[in-house]
């Protein structure tokens, strides 16, 4: 093969390497520095990483060898990895950025079609954070680009639930590139905190600008889904994302007995005074199935009563003046637990588990949604 029809090859097979945090092509993100082959067809080549130390710096060497050395006719390789400059970076960025201003949210624009969910709760010990590591894995299963931000800034426990409570995000001059995970992309104040032992405090002001860095500052790409598991209550974090997120959806979870149920009603309508849409109610750890020893059949037990899905869901529905259905109801399932624990969610590591059932025909529900710019805040003046 002439030499240029070889460079014309293994270029191609270059521009199949994708960047495994950032999800672009390495040719378009301007990754390689230098290619050349020589008359014994040995291609010679830099590559560039991002920032020096690269956590995904063996894979992309791994990636970049096997494509060049696939091509037909190459000889060899002589690969180089060096690492970007702050002008190589900054070009980059602005690549990235597609334009946008460095410190906008761009979720909060009303053109954007990232369907934004908040998962919310009125109390904690729900399993809020279960449903939301599920909801977005069964989501990812049906080939949607799914991201999670744990808004949960004290309580954080997605990183442990994903397995990756030991990884850190890749920061690039001021941008935060999420954690990928089993087709997700996660991000969390618990990979960014020096220590998984230290304490986070803050309030009000810190707070709310520690929310915008998670939301502007990291670099989501084009996702299809960005789900955000939020502390419980109606605090802080919940007033803040209603302002930086006008056009986010929420998804309410209870428990089925009626304490619970009444502080879940709070959470909702806390939502609808942010002009948020309340799209569901999930009732988590509705029942147990138990085989019973005498007759050898499964029966259910309610175990934390009956009713507590239902009834928020019909309160907020008369109260906010539109349907509020109930979504799912998810069973007491020790299998959830395990998944959580050993960082494997249920809805992969065991999907035809009850809960992992539940929890996959939620995400069918919400994935049959069409993304529309109906009912969204447009930021739009009427002139006669």
């Amino acid at each position: 093969m002439p030499d240029n029809e070889l460079l014309d090859a293994v270029r191609e097979a270059l521009a199949g390497v994708v960047d495994p945090e950032i999800k672009r092509p390495i040719t378009e993100l301007g990754m390689v520095e230098s290619l050349s082959i020589d008359d014994d067809d040995v291609v010679s080549l830099t590559v560039l990483l991002t920032i020096p130390g690269c956590p995904m710096k063996s894979t992309i060497e791994h990636d970049v060898t096997a494509a060049v050395t696939g091509v037909s006719g190459v000889g060899g390789i002589n690969l180089t990895l060096g690492a970007m400059n702050d002008e190589q970076r900054a070009e980059m960025k602005r690549q990235l950025r597609g334009g946008v201003a460095e410190r906008s949210i761009p979720f909060a624009d009303p053109n954007n079609l990232t369907q934004v969910i908040l998962v919310a709760s009125g109390k904690g010990g729900v399993g809020k954070s279960s449903v939301t590591v599920n909801l977005a894995m069964a989501l990812a299963e049906r080939g949607k680009s799914v991201g999670v931000l744990d808004a949960d800034i004290y309580g954080h426990s997605i990183p442990q639930m994903l397995g990756v409570a030991e990884y850190s995000p890749t920061s690039l001059d001021g941008m935060i590139l999420p954690v990928p995970t089993m087709g997700l992309k996660v991000i969390s104040m618990g990979m960014l905190k020096a220590s998984r032992d230290q304490v986070i405090a803050w309030r009000g002001p810190i707070l709310d600008r520690a929310l915008h860095q998670l939301l502007s500052d990291v670099f989501w790409g084009d996702l299809d889904f960005l789900l955000l598991d939020l502390p419980p209550g109606t605090g802080d974090v919940a007033l803040s994302l209603g302002q930086k997120l006008p056009n986010a959806e929420v998804l309410v979870v209870t428990t089925p007995q009626q304490a619970a149920a009444e502080v879940a009603e709070r959470a909702g309508t806390m939502a609808s005074m942010m002009d948020q849409k309340v799209i569901g109610v999930v009732e988590n750890m509705s029942y147990l199935d138990v085989d019973c020893p005498h007759c050898g059949e499964s029966h259910r037990v309610d175990v934390f009563g009956t009713g507590g899905g239902a009834e928020v869901a019909s309160t907020l529905t008369t109260r906010l003046g539109y349907d509020i259905p109930l979504l799912a109801e998810v069973p007491l399932d020790p299998s959830v637990r395990v998944g959580g624990d050993d960082g494997f969610p249920v809805v992969v590591a065991d999907p035809s588990r009850p809960g992992a059932v539940a929890l996959s025909g939620l995400a069918d529900t919400l994935a049959a949604r069409r993304r529309s710019l109906v009912g969204r805040n447009l930021n739009l003046t009427p002139v006669g």
